[in-house]
Formats: C-alpha cells, sequence, structure tokens
C-alpha cells in the first residue's frame, strides 16, 4: 500500500512538473508582444491577413495591421518609417527594370506567387501566346478577332505603375515587352481587387492578376502558350508567369516583427494555409 501510495505522488508529481512546463511555454508564448505595421503588394495581402489572423490568435498581445497600395509602396514605407515590413512581389533590395534597389533593407522570401492573365466571361478566347499578349497591351492587337475571338474591341486593363504584379507580368508573359497607354478601351486600377472587379464588369476586357483573385464566374484565366495557370504547373516549369513574394525590413527583422515573418516561412503556415490560398511554399521551387 505504502509502495502504492509513493508511485501516485511520484506520478502526481510528474503531471503537475510537465503540466507547470507547459504552463511555462504557453505563459513565454503569451509574452510575446507589439504591433506590426504591413505595407505593400496587394498580390500578398490574402496571405498577409490570413497569417495575421493566425500569428495574432497565438500571440494575442502582438497587434497587426495590414494593407495594400501596391508593391512599389511596401519598401516606401518601411524607409519613412511607417511601416516594419513592405510586402512587395519582387526583391527590393536590388535593382529592378524600372525602380532602384532600397538601400538597408534585406528582402525576407515568403511565399511563390503564380500570376494569370484573365479575360470577362463573354470572351471566346481560351489560349494566348506571348506575342499575342504584347501585342495586346502595346495596342498593336485591338480586335479580338486577331487573335481567335469574336469581331469585338479589346478593352485593357492594366494596374498602375508600381505595382509588382504588373512587373513581373511585363518581364513573364509580355517578354519584357511594353504596356503602351491608350485614349480609348484602357483602364488602370490600383489593386488586384480592383482589378478582379474591373475585368468582371467590363466586357471584352482582359487583364492580368494573381491566382488567389481568380474566383467566380464572371472572370477566367487563359492558358499560356497553351498551359493553364496552375500551383502544379508553376512546380512542374510549365507555367511561366510567377514570382517569388518578399517582406522587406529596415536591416534584419527583430522582435515580434521577426518571429511573425518566421510563422510565414513556418513548415506549417507554408503547407497549410498559404497553399489553400493558391500560393505556393517556397521549398516547393528549385530556384
Amino acid at each position: 500500500m505504502k509502495v502504492f501510495k509513493k508511485l501516485t505522488v511520484t506520478a502526481l508529481t510528474a503531471v503537475i512538473a510537465v503540466t507547470a512546463s507547459f504552463a511555462g511555454i504557453a505563459a513565454a508564448a503569451d509574452s510575446l508582444k507589439g504591433k506590426i505595421t504591413v505595407n505593400g503588394s496587394t498580390a500578398l495581402l490574402p496571405l498577409t491577413l490570413q497569417a495575421a489572423k493566425e500569428f495574432q490568435k497565438l500571440h494575442p498581445k502582438v497587434k497587426i495591421a495590414a494593407s495594400g497600395k501596391g508593391s512599389v509602396t511596401g519598401p516606401q514605407a518601411v524607409k519613412k518609417g511607417i511601416a516594419d515590413i513592405g510586402a512587395c512581389d519582387w526583391d527590393a533590395s536590388i535593382d529592378v527594370p524600372g525602380f532602384k534597389a532600397f538601400d538597408g533593407q534585406v528582402a525576407n522570401k515568403v511565399a511563390v506567387i503564380p500570376f494569370a492573365t484573365i479575360v470577362n466571361k463573354n470572351v471566346g478566347v481560351d489560349n494566348l501566346t506571348t506575342e499575342q499578349l504584347a501585342g495586346i497591351f502595346s495596342g498593336k492587337i485591338t480586335n479580338w478577332k486577331d487573335v481567335g475571338g469574336s469581331d469585338a474591341n479589346i478593352v485593357v486593363i492594366t494596374r498602375s505603375f508600381g505595382s509588382g504584379t504588373r512587373v513581373n507580368y511585363q518581364a513573364k508573359a509580355l517578354g519584357g515587352g511594353d504596356i503602351v497607354k491608350k485614349e480609348k478601351n484602357y483602364k488602370e486600377t490600383g489593386s488586384s481587387g480592383d482589378m478582379k472587379t474591373a475585368v468582371a464588369t467590363t466586357p471584352n476586357s482582359i487583364g492580368y492578376i494573381d491566382l488567389v483573385y481568380v474566383t467566380g464566374s464572371d472572370i477566367k484565366a487563359v492558358k499560356f502558350n497553351g498551359v493553364a495557370a496552375t500551383t502544379d504547373n508553376v512546380i512542374n516549369g510549365s507555367y511561366k508567369i510567377w514570382a517569388y513574394g518578399y517582406y522587406m525590413t529596415k536591416g534584419q527583422p527583430t522582435g515580434a516583427t521577426k518571429e511573425f515573418i518566421e510563422y510565414v516561412q513556418s513548415k506549417k503556415f507554408q503547407n497549410g494555409s498559404l497553399k489553400k490560398l493558391k500560393f505556393i511554399p517556397i521549398a516547393a521551387m528549385k530556384g
């Protein structure tokens, strides 16, 4: 009986010790506090908002405010000191066509972003080549009948200068070709959400957007050089319109900002919520 009591006391002590240990870990996790401001890319915004929701649930003392006005505004906000993280669809720590490097900023890779060419539901074209797209966005091709569609003027909808989606689309879908502003049948939008709305509500229109926004029946993604815009095709190398997404920071991130970025980069988030949103884990790509 004494042996049983001794074992019971020992077991109870062990349970208390383990419980205290877990309580200590939870307390340590909850001790993380601070405010994180994220500005920039609207392509990355759905990912940022989802990650913020999950991270704040784990760390209630951390508050995250996220907004999107285009990629270039991310590193600009970090430079001005009004944002801790600048979400950007290119590595803003180095020069890219049209934009100088933001000195002193660190590019933290967080996702692979697939982009798609989209058209209004009334457009009867389901595939466009690099040459055809370059012709459409430069204004050399103005009628859908010239690319296999019906006899109707093409309405070009593009993103404003400073958009990371625009930077990547020009480089990878248009082969580096220009997007030429026109007096008619042309419109610029300031965000991915506005792009989706504009194409969905404008007959005979064409635009481009990241895959997470391709939902509903009013728009459709067309194939690029015969290849569908899917995450699998990005991973296998057959679909070429994609880019890495970055969280830019002023120097190496610290504190709650560092912990948040590491959460977004974690296997749990990359293989969970990130994939559900039609982004691709950075580990899935070879380069």
